[in-house]
């Protein structure tokens, strides 16, 4: 199994530093850049020629797959649910000095890195893990996939890939100009310049 795994785009919401969870902001146009900077060295690399690619039904992650699959000349897309981005219930859409203004602390505790499973109506951790982990397991461990997700999901599928413990997990760089290959048994990080 080779799994080569992607961050959307930068959004507009990204420069915002505004959380966006269940909800979508554009890509901005360096966003579009980096789509199509990793779509070209995905170009480069055999096993990627032909896999399939699968993205987050989100707009970020289904836009950045686009082009993508436009970088690859065509290719097979298709959406799975399973890999959108973790909700924050009520703190989706908020900026980072929102949620300090409004939950001191919040981002300081020892357990700092937990945060996103603090609100009382987001998602846990375990139904997150859970829906990532069931994708992971379902992928043929003979072939190549080209999957485009989101941050918080990018660290937990790595974070479950490589047998990580949670909090370190959780702490893994999401760079929008990487690739993450995961295969046998290894992750590589992949720089795709622009």
């Amino acid at each position: 199994m080779t799994i080569l795994l992607v961050r959307h785009g930068e959004t507009v919401w990204n420069l915002q530093r505004r959380f966006q969870g269940r909800f979508d902001s554009p890509l901005t146009a360096r966003g579009v850049a980096q789509a199509r900077a990793l779509g070209r060295f995905l170009a480069t690399l055999p096993e990627a020629v032909a896999a399939p690619i699968v993205a987050s039904p989100q707009g970020r992650a289904r836009r950045t797959a686009e082009i993508i699959r436009d970088e690859l000349d065509g290719g097979v897309l298709s959406i799975d649910e399973r890999l959108r981005e973790h909700s924050l219930g009520e703190w989706d859409g908020l900026t980072y000095p929102e949620m300090a203004a409004q939950f001191p602390d919040v981002f300081d505790r020892e357990d700092r890195h937990e945060w996103y499973f603090r609100a009382p109506d987001a998602e846990s951790y375990a139904v997150f893990a859970a829906r990532i982990g069931h994708w992971l397991a379902e992928q043929d461990e003979n072939a190549a996939v080209i999957a485009v997700a989101h941050g918080l999901v990018s660290r937990v599928l790595r974070g479950l890939y490589a047998g990580l413990p949670r909090t370190e997990a959780l702490m893994l760089p999401v760079r929008q100009d990487r690739i993450f290959r995961l295969s046998a048994g290894i992750i590589e990080t992949l720089v795709a310049l622009p």
